[in-house]
């Protein structure tokens, strides 16, 4: 019953209403002055979400989403101090300063976190241990956690240390993550740099995130690096023999993207027929997507021990050709004239009086067949004539249509079939 008195006059006491107004007037001003501090740097102003930005400017952003919580912490903590002194407790600051604090960490969460395991890992785990360890109750549940362990030879785990390795490896593998992809977005947008050069960069941050990342999580769990190093070498030299394919693939898409033979957007034919356009390059492999939708996942060892055309790498101007037929009644020479002057009106085709000759449509005869002439068109355009880019088959629709209008007939085979030595027929 005594408790409860006191903690009621504690509660209802001056001192209490003198830190309260305390708390609200640290609040206001942190509120005022960081809307002042938004207003006069316009980088740290909210953005409009139906726009697009680079993410130096969305992450810019988002700290100025952080300013206020964080002049209340800045300020909080000189306070708890200026009312020890001035009032005599600091209780009700202290606790004001603790639900500042994971006001700030959960509002990183909300903003920052998208995969959903590290929000819940955070949230969850991450949120109640800020809790203990701004009340002091974290050093007494360390010992408590370390004391349950178990012992499997000469490696001894407790429970505080798979905790760890669980809370700071999500912690690693999330800034890990957002790092890179934030650093090939910035990287990709430097429209100084070419293509290559950008890809180049991106692999490099890749590897030095990769790296950086797999030695702290190593670190957190406790396992000494150089007798990893030592370790390492003799593993290393087993593990070359069974990963060959992966180190040559590794150097080859190096080696790719330094002699810049395949860049993104290029147009690949590979040694077996497969073609597509690439989208993406990484360390061990590079994808091509067809034109019906599917990508094709291509070893980067391949580009450089077989061969393959790269039909747009230095040039996105191609030449193709059609196949047709007439009958050999035909008028060629008058034909070859009208097939010219309708493959020139197709959009896309590379026409007209200022382009070399050598470039303009063409019709030609190509051989005699069985049945009738075979002719052909060649046709200089821009990109590919596939996928989007249906040339041949529209210019295909243009000659059939133009051979009916014109009455040229289109020859079909024909076999003249003679009886020799027939015998003559039955007397009755």
């Amino acid at each position: 019953m005594d408790a409860g008195n006191k903690a009621v006059e504690s509660i209802l006491s001056i001192n209490t209403y003198s830190q309260l107004a305390l708390v609200f007037l640290i609040i206001a001003v942190a509120y005022i002055a960081s809307n002042r501090i938004r207003s006069f740097i316009p980088i740290l102003r909210k953005l409009d979400k139906t726009q697009p930005t680079d993410p130096l400017r969305r992450f810019l952003s988002a700290l100025g989403n952080l300013l206020f919580p964080l002049l209340n912490i800045l300020m909080l903590s000189f306070s708890v101090e200026l009312s020890k002194r001035l009032i005599g407790q600091s209780w009700l600051v202290n606790f004001a300063l603790i639900i500042a604090m994971l006001f700030v960490f959960n509002t990183v969460i909300r903003d920052h976190v998208k995969n959903d395991f590290i929000k819940f890992v955070f949230r969850w785990i991450g949120l109640p241990l800020l809790l203990l360890h701004l009340v002091g109750i974290l050093g007494h549940l360390i010992q408590i956690l370390e004391s349950m362990s178990v012992s499997i030879g000469n490696i001894e785990m407790s429970a505080y240390g798979l905790l760890r390795v669980i809370f700071f490896g999500s912690l690693l593998f999330w800034l890990g993550r957002v790092s890179n992809n934030t650093g090939k977005e910035i990287i990709r947008r430097q429209e100084k740099l070419d293509i290559r050069t950008k890809e180049v960069a991106v692999k490099c941050l890749e590897i030095t995130i990769f790296v950086g990342v797999s030695l702290l999580i190593l670190q957190i769990m406790g396992i000494n690096l150089t007798a990893l190093a030592v370790f390492g070498g003799a593993v290393g030299v087993g593990l070359g023999f069974g990963l060959q394919a992966i180190a040559s693939n590794f150097i080859s898409g190096i080696i790719i993207l330094l002699d810049r033979s395949i860049t993104v957007e290029d147009y690949i034919e590979l040694e077996d027929g497969r073609s597509g356009i690439v989208r993406e390059m990484s360390l061990r492999s590079t994808t091509l997507e067809t034109y019906d939708g599917k990508d094709i996942m291509v070893p980067n060892e391949k580009f450089i021990t077989e061969s393959f055309t790269n039909w747009s790498h230095h040039n996105n101007k191609q030449r193709y050709r059609v196949d047709f037929s007439v009958a050999y009644h035909s008028d060629v020479r008058k034909l070859v004239e009208i097939i010219k002057q309708v493959v020139a009106t197709h959009e896309q085709v590379i026409s007209g009086d200022d382009i070399p000759i050598e470039e303009r449509p063409d019709c030609e005869i190509d051989s005699f067949g069985d049945s009738g002439i075979n002719m052909f068109v060649e046709f200089w355009m821009y990109g590919v004539d596939d996928g989007k880019n249906r040339v041949g088959g529209d210019l295909l629709l243009m000659i059939l249509e133009t051979l009916q209008e014109h009455g040229y007939e289109i020859p079909f085979p024909q076999r003249e079939v003679r009886i020799l030595n027939e015998a003559p027929p039955a007397k009755v």
